[in-house]
């Protein structure tokens, strides 16, 4: 049975027993407190918390899931992948524990002919939480399981929390016996390899408050209504039932094992080590493909480093079996293959999806090249200096700046015939996961417990009037201050206001919040922000600048029109630029991220090289000759599906429900989901300047354009500034460039001579600086302050040439200057001096100390530094008197 098959087989037996069909949400979680959605319930967390009301009381769904913190077991067991999907039946106060058992234990059970997945009740166990006698009863109802087949364990197995004050129950998990081949009889009490969970039905049904770890909470009462949270693995089924070893044998992953053993010319199966990085390659991989496809790219923070992480241990695993050549293009066709049943998206976008993942590769097979060179020459000075092992702050450095393995650190150390201090690469790694792990928390800390919202989440969703007023009248629901609920605020507070209507826009879809005011009776409450804590919710944060306001009074929110004005244009003028990026560069210049507010749009697209002026140019001449035909722009509210086979746009990352808002700007030629707010017309845009192209990643760069008013005003700068260079140069507006041009190399050539002309007065002083030199210790001494320089380097070359005519005798030349106002000490030392014990270094150190900043250098030649430039003097007899004293 194939695992789509699977997969269509479970939503056909819950729709057809009245549960709603509910597509994958994104792999990028809605919640900021985490980066991806890590199990099947994040999505439905709103319902079942009761923050949102749910919009069905039955629901089923086959849910994308990416779970990293077990990265380093896959590939080592049957059952542990980075991407994996979740099936999961959903109630919402309806059925409960005896209809979640009824209907699992039937499908599991049921004939394949009949729909079923036909698995043989003998092979069948369970688990239920300890003092849940309630499931156990109706495991024997229902199953006719005995008793001996119901394992009952505590709360570390079988009981369900989100690790927060909130809801929580029992569960009950169902597990396959595998045979006595793949273990020990007893259940899964006795041997989780042998017995592999397939299925956990939660039974969400208390409340709990004062958690302390995952089995250490207090139970406070029953939740308002009981809900059912069911998740099976489908890799895990679809590895049973396809009878493989495990979940990268199966049909939608073994493709890529079997690629990558073509590649690599090495058979799986034959050696357990090669075996883990072919399964290693084949689980990434696929994960990466999901998440490339669901608009996640390669970067160094948040999502995209995750991904980025799974590519490059990708790539590490295809050198270590034999192939240092690029493996993408086939490895990530073969995934594609296997997954574009299940999600078509992974071959509709095939062409960007690609494009991210060639240059990925391209980028790392580089970086490993570069890595390698800097790796050598730590091995070389290791070797040098007599080390037997690199030091954990070189391989560290390796490995967190230039991305280079720590394994591939250990390898090429070991052909070179040294260690790797490991433990103390541990521990830095150690230390960066702490701080990791500390901002996630202080993240987390950060939000707002959502459950703030229910009640007025509860009253039903906030209207927003903003498309066609710009002021409406309304009644203030709720006020929050300090995050919690009050039933008024006054004057001088910061408060969060909940309305019935708004005609003010929240921030979302790039496009920032509305500036605006609410008024109502004796007061007035200025708008510093406006957003969605959960769906379908708007929340105010506000300043009361007059009166103060209570809940269920009148409230009138009211936009600044100017402000909406500039944003409208900004917006639509984003749209623009993109159509004209895609008729510029290709359909692959897609859109990977937009910000835009009054005056200024920022758009990141897909693109992989800097772009020709001449290329700028077109793009900004194709948006503007759009402005000027004022093309029509119409929004239209209909079925996601249609909007799609219209051609519409969608922004990855964002979120769609079944009704989408498309937004036309002359008719196909710009066509995207989008649900900010636009002008009527193209000409209402104004002027669009292009202002700024750069790169924010391997595959993704970025254009920045000032609009309307914004655009005029800072072009007409440019004007002013050219006419006031044509004036002062006195030549005509065409011969600008070349002038300046001229001028910057006369320019450059002069401070040429003049640098020539202070090396050579400073040379010239060398004769009379050595005649100052004082016998310190049986060592000649000099201490000078030479003024100004222009650099430390002209310091240090006087100092190098004073010390050479000081002879063979031991000598310390130490010369201090003011640098751009900073000061500056140089030490330069012979070798009579430092077989005496007089390091440069040390004295480098001994003057930056007084002159308040650090110093350090080789023992022949160091510097120091700081910022009291008074103290130049002090700063050199200080060195005097640190040589008297070595």
């Amino acid at each position: 049975m194939k695992t789509a098959d699977i997969a269509q087989r479970y939503l056909d037996y819950f729709e057809k027993n009245d549960h709603v069909v509910v597509p994958s949400a994104s792999l990028v979680s809605d919640d900021p407190s985490i980066l991806f959605t890590i199990a099947g319930m994040v999505p439905f967390i709103p319902y079942l918390t009761g923050v949102v009301p749910a919009p069905y009381k039955r629901a089923v769904d086959v849910q994308k899931c990416i779970r990293t913190n077990d990265i380093e077991e896959v590939g080592h067991t049957a059952r542990h992948g980075t991407f994996f999907q979740m099936l999961g039946n959903w109630s919402f106060g309806d059925y409960f524990k005896e209809g979640a058992i009824e209907y699992a234990w039937d499908l599991l059970t049921r004939s394949e002919a009949d729909g079923g997945l036909g698995f043989a009740e003998r092979d069948l166990w369970v688990t239920v939480y300890q003092d849940d006698d309630e499931a156990a009863g109706y495991w024997r109802k229902i199953a006719g399981l005995p008793e001996e087949r119901i394992q009952r364990l505590g709360r570390e197995d079988n009981y369900w929390t989100t690790g927060q004050p909130g809801p929580a129950g029992p569960c009950s998990e169902i597990y396959f016996d595998r045979g006595p081949k793949y273990g020990r009889d007893g259940g899964p009490a006795v041997d989780d390899n042998r017995f592999t969970e397939i299925w956990n039905l939660v039974f969400m049904q208390y409340a709990i408050t004062n958690v302390r770890s995952k089995t250490e909470f207090d139970i406070v009462g029953d939740l308002p209504q009981q809900n059912i949270d069911t998740g099976m693995g489908l890799e895990r089924v679809a590895f049973i039932k396809q009878g493989v070893e495990n979940m990268y044998e199966i049909d939608q992953v073994r493709p890529v094992l079997d690629r990558a053993s073509e590649l690599s010319g090495r058979r799986y199966g034959a050696v357990h080590e090669d075996d883990v990085r072919f399964r290693v390659i084949a689980d990434h991989v696929r994960s990466s493909l999901m998440l490339l496809s669901d608009g996640v790219t390669p970067s160094n923070e948040g999502r995209g480093y995750i991904l980025r992480r799974l590519m490059r241990r990708t790539v590490r695993a295809m050198r270590l079996l034999g192939v240092d050549a690029p493996t993408f293009p086939e490895l990530f066709a073969a995934s594609r293959d296997a997954m574009k049943d299940a999600y078509p998206v992974v071959s509709d976008d095939w062409a960007r999806i690609s494009q991210y993942a060639v240059a990925e590769e391209e980028t790392f097979l580089r970086t490993l090249a570069s890595g390698s060179t800097i790796l050598d020459l730590a091995l070389d000075d290791t070797k040098k200096k007599g080390g037997t092992s690199l030091g954990g702050a070189d391989a560290f450095l390796l490995h967190d700046t230039y991305g280079f393995p720590i394994d591939l650190t250990l390898e090429v150390a070991q052909e070179a015939g040294l260690e790797v201090d490991r433990a103390a690469f541990d521990e830095l790694m150690a230390e960066q996961k702490a701080r990791a792990k500390a901002d996630a928390k202080s993240r987390k800390r950060a939000l707002a417990d959502q459950s703030v919202y229910r009640d007025f989440r509860a009253q039903g969703e906030t209207v927003f009037t903003g498309y066609t007023e710009m002021e409406t009248g309304s009644t203030v629901l709720g006020l929050l201050v300090d995050g919690l609920p009050a039933d008024r605020a006054v004057q001088g507070q910061i408060a969060e206001v909940i309305l019935a209507e708004t005609a003010l826009y929240a921030e979302s879809g790039g496009q920032v919040a509305d500036k605006g005011v609410i008024v109502g009776p004796g007061y007035e409450l200025e708008v510093l922000d406006v957003q969605k804590p959960v769906p379908g919710l708007v929340s105010h944060t506000v300043e009361v600048t007059a009166g103060e306001v209570a809940v269920g009074q009148p409230a009138t929110s009211v936009v600044d029109a100017a402000n909406r004005r500039a944003a409208r244009q900004a917006h639509s003028a984003t749209h623009l630029v993109h159509a004209a990026l895609r008729d510029t560069l290709g359909k692959t210049a897609t859109q990977a991220g937009s910000l835009n507010r009054a005056g200024y749009l920022r758009f990141d697209f897909a693109w992989g090289q800097a772009l020709s002026a001449e290329t700028k140019t077109e793009i900004e001449e194709i948006a503007n000759n759009a402005v000027r035909d004022n093309l029509e722009v119409t929004t239209r509210i209909m079925p996601l599906d249609e909007a799609k086979a219209l051609g519409a746009m969608a922004l990855f990352g964002e979120k769609y429900g079944s009704e989408v808002r498309m937004v036309d700007i002359g008719g196909p030629w710009s066509r995207e989901l989008c649900a900010g707010t636009h002008v009527a017309s193209s000409a209402e845009v104004g002027l669009i300047s292009l202002v700024g192209e750069s790169s924010v990643g391997a595959s993704n760069r970025r254009v920045e354009a000032l609009v309307g008013l914004d655009a005029f005003r800072d072009l007409a700068a440019e004007r002013t500034i050219v006419s006031q260079l044509t004036s002062a140069l006195k030549i005509p507006r065409d011969q600008l460039p070349a002038r300046i041009a001229e001028l910057s190399a006369n320019l450059k050539a002069a401070e040429k001579k003049i640098a020539a002309f202070e090396q050579k007065a400073l040379a010239d002083r060398a004769p009379q600086l050595a005649a100052t030199a004082t016998v310190v210790g049986g060592t000649r001494v000099v201490a000078q302050s030479i003024g100004s320089a222009a650099s430390g380097d002209d310091v240090r070359t006087l100092a190098l040439q004073v010390r050479d005519r000081l002879g063979a005798d031991a000598a310390i030349v130490a010369l201090g200057a003011v640098v751009g106002e900073r000061p500056v000490v140089i030490v330069a030392t012979n070798e009579s001096a430092r077989a005496a014990g007089a390091k440069a270094g040390v004295l480098a150190k001994a003057a930056a100390a007084v002159l308040g900043g650090g110093g350090g250098g080789r023992d022949d030649v160091a510097q120091g530094g700081g910022a009291d430039a008074s103290a130049l003097d002090a700063a050199l007899a200080a060195v005097t008197s640190t040589a008297a004293g070595a």
